[in-house]
């Protein structure tokens, strides 16, 4: 075979449909294979992708030849997958383009930073709650007499220096702490020792105003009180259930301590059902909710919130020595008797008239062992009586000192707080029959409680 010959046979291949959809399915495959690892930067290449797949010949069409063509089997061409990309540049001059429907781009994402985030829980709670905190400013008069000095009473004294020495004085006591709106009519919630007594109660809305406080009723022995203003668009707290609150629960304190107004501590609910008795406080008839938020002078009668902005307990500053430790009355509490102190009703409390401590077998049996012990003590779990009141209850029924009491009314007493809080549930006047247990005998004591008021 000639040269000549040669070159017309390799210029027939050249020009060939099979070398031609050969190469153009190498070159798709290639450019497909290069997209995989390509950005949205190397769109382009995607875009002769197409270009191979929709054009015959991936250069200018040449002049038809006058030699045979060959005719090789026809082969489907095969699907190649495009990146979704918008065409970004023309191709080089000299190639024509075929016109391929566009399709829709969809947007890559990007790494971008995050947006910072402002507040938190505790913020988004306050805000929730915040407006409806108060501040109260009390004013009462009181009237001291002059000290009582010998040197008064002297004749000689008094001609020259008059009986105005003598005379008594009024003096002004003023008073501040905190309070939360529960109502739109204004009925607001406090502590007892807040407004006790006040000749004037001055209530602070957090927006600047102003309005006097009418005290409806308080109540000592919860250390609850409840005060009316009169108002319009008045804020109003939202009240939970103490009783869903759960020990490290999150506790956020808002009031005014010390005078700092709209003050907000943050702490968890440290121990639940902690009596008043257990803490010192035996004219008080309450298990309270304690927390490590911040409790001081001043944030008493505030609210006592949770996580979610709802008021859970109402604080209380009642130890002065209570450092790192606050108490708040359960919510559940003030929601059982807020409409009777609205309503300005006496709040009655039964009770026995008993002082009493808790008694177990191994306390007992070190007080037996003294030789120099008052009494013999049954060696029981219970509680013994310390004192008996006189002219109550306890001591007209036939409870002496030394009595163990391990069972009222068919329940078992392992504590004095056990004691305690039944006798708060019971009815005023009710019969109680206390198990009761003296030196080495047991009987059944019948008591009807009486109220705690009469006491004194």
């Amino acid at each position: 075979m000639s040269i000549s010959s040669l070159c017309l046979l390799f210029e027939r291949v050249r020009r060939s449909e099979l070398l031609r959809n050969v190469r153009s399915v190498l070159l798709a495959g290639l450019f497909g294979f290069l997209s995989l690892f390509c950005g949205e930067s190397d769109v382009e290449a995607a875009d002769w992708v197409e270009v191979l797949r929709s054009d015959s010949s991936p250069l200018t069409n040449p002049a038809p030849s006058t030699a045979l063509p060959l005719k090789p089997a026809p082969q489907p061409a095969p699907q190649v997958a495009k990146a979704p990309t918008a065409p970004l540049a023309q191709p080089p001059s000299g190639i024509v383009k075929p016109v391929a429907p566009v399709r829709e781009m969809q947007p890559i994402a990007r790494l971008a930073p995050k947006p910072i985030e402002r507040g938190s829980f505790v913020t988004e709670a306050v805000k929730k709650v915040g407006m409806a905190v108060v501040r109260i400013d009390t004013e009462k008069t009181i009237t001291r007499r002059a000290a009582t000095d010998p040197m008064m009473e002297d004749p000689f004294f008094r001609r020259f220096f008059g009986d105005e020495l003598l005379a008594p004085r009024e003096e002004m006591l003023r008073g501040q702490g905190s309070g939360f709106l529960i109502d739109k009519s204004g009925v607001l919630l406090t502590n007892s020792h807040v407004v006790n007594g006040a000749d004037k109660v001055t209530v602070t809305l957090k927006d600047g105003r102003k309005f006097e406080g009418k005290v409806r009723g308080v109540d000592e022995v919860t250390d609850l009180a409840v005060v009316k203003i009169e108002g319009k668009d008045l804020p109003v707290a939202d009240l939970g259930n103490s009783s869903d609150v759960q020990v490290g629960d999150w506790a956020i304190a808002v009031g005014n301590p010390l005078g700092l107004d709209n003050t907000v501590t943050l702490g968890i609910v440290s121990t639940l059902k902690r009596s008043s008795a257990a803490i010192g406080i035996p004219d008080k008839r309450l298990d309270f909710i304690q927390t490590d938020a911040a409790i001081n002078p001043g944030n008493s009668g505030g609210p006592l919130l949770n996580d979610n902005g709802e008021v859970i307990g109402i604080n209380t500053a009642i130890r002065a020595d209570a450092m790192g430790i606050g108490f708040a009355i359960p919510i559940d509490k003030a929601k059982e008797l807020k409409d009777q102190l609205t309503r300005g009703e006496k709040i009655r409390h039964p009770y026995l008239g008993v002082q009493m401590t808790n008694l177990t077998p191994e306390l007992a049996k070190l007080n037996n062992d003294d030789p120099n012990a008052v009494f013999i003590v049954p060696e029981v779990t219970g509680v013994i009586v310390v004192k008996v009141l006189p002219n109550t209850p306890a001591a007209k029924s036939g409870i002496r000192r030394g009595d163990v009491i391990t069972a009222i009314d068919g329940m078992d007493v392992t504590s004095a707080e056990d004691l305690q809080r039944t006798v708060e549930n019971s009815r005023l006047g009710q019969a109680l029959k206390v198990e009761v247990h003296r030196a080495d005998k047991t009987q059944m004591i019948t008591i009807k409680t009486g109220e705690l008021q009469d006491a004194a």
